[in-house]
């Protein structure tokens, strides 16, 4: 493994469609703004109830990326 410097953000995903989806919608969202993204850890997953059934997810996600090099 090289030798990085990385910094770690946390972000939160929201779907309707599930985990997976609110996941996918924070890093793609990030992927916009925040280069050399590595790796994430799920830290949190919240859901709204409507109707007893559930009717979007929340996942809250680390996120590192590595620090460019000068």
């Amino acid at each position: 493994m090289s030798d990085h410097t990385y910094k770690l953000i946390e972000l939160v995903g929201s779907s309707p469609n599930g985990v997976e989806d609110a996941v996918n919608s924070a890093l793609s969202k990030a992927n916009s703004s925040i280069s050399n993204m590595r790796w994430f850890e799920v830290c949190d997953i919240r859901g709204n109830i409507e109707s007893g059934e559930v009717d979007h997810w929340q996942v809250t996600v680390k996120v590192g990326f590595t620090l460019k090099e000068e």
